[in-house]
């Protein structure tokens, strides 16, 4: 691994552990980030050059706290403050509690202050480290009405007292709903990203699972965690088989299923069976579960689309979206063929316009009817709306090959008397 890579990884985990600590301290949230943000830069142009530090969160707290102290040194009444989050020479390594500082950070972005919409994208931010770009592209909005989503968040924080406290009873079961939620979208950007040209972040995709590992072991009993985790585990298991040696992305029916991870499918397949002991099943569950019929089935043909769709038009009643209704799609155009399929596909313009899916979903089926002109122009839209460079090599790849297939064929000189 690269000195760079390295020091990456070590910013990531120790930032939001740099963050709480100051927020611990009596920093307000906005205040907090903008000083972590300060030293997470500091740290990235020093530690390759000087060598990393023995304590990484214990070197971002002291610069960000300086950053801190001088900020506040101008407000008398905060002198009280300024102390605290100056800390004490000699005061020991900080290390994360035993509840998880990342855990607890998400929980404080989680405010019942803040609506879903904002809170989420907050947590993104703050905890994942995610670029506004990155979280708007997973929310299907402009980049700029993110950036003032998270701005108007941080500053209802702020109105509402803004200081570190952990949620406890009704709250705590609507910010876990929350928590679950950033969860599973930092998941999903680091399993397929939106808007890198890296079409896989492994270390987002592992930091979602870590941390979900986390809430399933402090609530065993909640069948929503531990749908998540089993969701996670199921899908992260076909990540070997992703990847040509080349670096071509391989589509799920043309994987070696071979080389899919048993250990976390089984794995995931306990944890999902031992949550429908709740007897209640939610979205995560449901998505799990199909997961299941994927993972277990020997090829795409041999799959059990039938009731791959059953569970999908559950999850499309009690859960509508359109990323539902588009996977759904594609389970029908599996049961009732393709045509059926796009016609599942004719509302989702206005809400997935301008998403890549979209598009490479109906060159899919498309090129599944036979309709290889459609297919070509809809492979094409796609590959140039996607940001992952894989997935535009993959889309373009499709594309020409069925151009192969339509062009007429060369004109070729035969001489008759040899091929007599």
């Amino acid at each position: 691994m690269s000195t760079q890579r390295r020091v990456e990884g070590l910013l990531r985990e120790a930032a939001p552990q740099a963050l709480v600590a100051l927020l611990r301290r009596g920093a307000l949230l906005a205040d907090a980030e903008d000083a972590v943000q300060e030293a997470l830069v500091a740290a990235a142009h020093r530690w390759p050059r000087d060598g990393e530090p023995d304590n990484p969160t214990g070197w971002l707290v002291r610069v960000a706290g300086r950053r801190l102290t001088d900020q506040l040194r101008s407000d008398a009444a905060r002198r009280e403050r300024e102390v605290r989050l100056a800390g004490e020479p000699g005061r020991g390594p900080i290390t994360a509690s035993a509840n998880d500082d990342v855990l607890e950070l998400m929980f404080l972005c989680c405010h019942p202050a803040l609506t879903p919409g904002a809170a989420i994208p907050l947590t993104l931010r703050a905890v994942a480290g995610l670029s506004t770009a990155e979280i708007a592209a997973a929310f299907l909005v402009p980049e700029a009405t993110m950036t003032k989503r998270i701005t108007r968040a941080k500053q209802r924080i702020a109105d509402a007292g803004g200081h570190f406290q952990m949620p406890e009873g009704p709250e705590l079961a609507t910010a876990l709903r929350w928590v679950l939620h950033v969860l599973y979208l930092l998941f999903n950007e680091g399993y397929a990203s939106s808007t890198s040209k890296d079409h896989v972040r492994a270390e987002l995709s592992n930091e979602a699972i870590r941390l979900t590992r986390i809430v399933h072991e402090q609530l065993p009993a909640d069948p929503d965690a531990a749908g998540l985790l089993a969701l996670m585990l199921l899908t992260d298991a076909r990540r070997p088989a992703r990847f040509g040696t080349d670096g071509a992305l391989i589509p799920l029916d043309e994987q070696d299923r071979a080389r899919w991870d048993r250990h976390q499918i089984d794995e995931g397949t306990d944890i999902l069976d031992r949550s429908f002991e709740s007897g209640r099943a939610g979205t995560y569950q449901l998505q799990a579960a199909i997961a299941v019929l994927h993972d277990g089935a020997p090829s795409t043909r041999a799959t059990d689309w039938v009731q791959i769709l059953g569970l999908y038009t559950i999850l499309d009643r009690i859960a509508p979206s359109p990323v539902v209704t588009l996977n759904r799609a594609i389970a029908v155009a599996m049961v009732h063929g393709p045509l059926a399929g796009l016609d599942e596909l004719a509302d989702l313009d206005e809400a997935l316009g301008g998403s890549y899916r979209l598009d490479a979903v109906r060159g899919h089926l498309q090129e599944m009817a036979g309709d290889h002109e459609a297919a070509i122009a809809h492979y094409s839209a796609a590959a140039r709306r996607t940001a992952s460079v894989a997935e535009r090599n993959h889309l373009t790849l499709r594309a020409a090959r069925l151009n192969a297939l339509t062009a007429p064929p060369d004109i070729v000189l035969v001489d008759r008397e040899h091929d007599a």
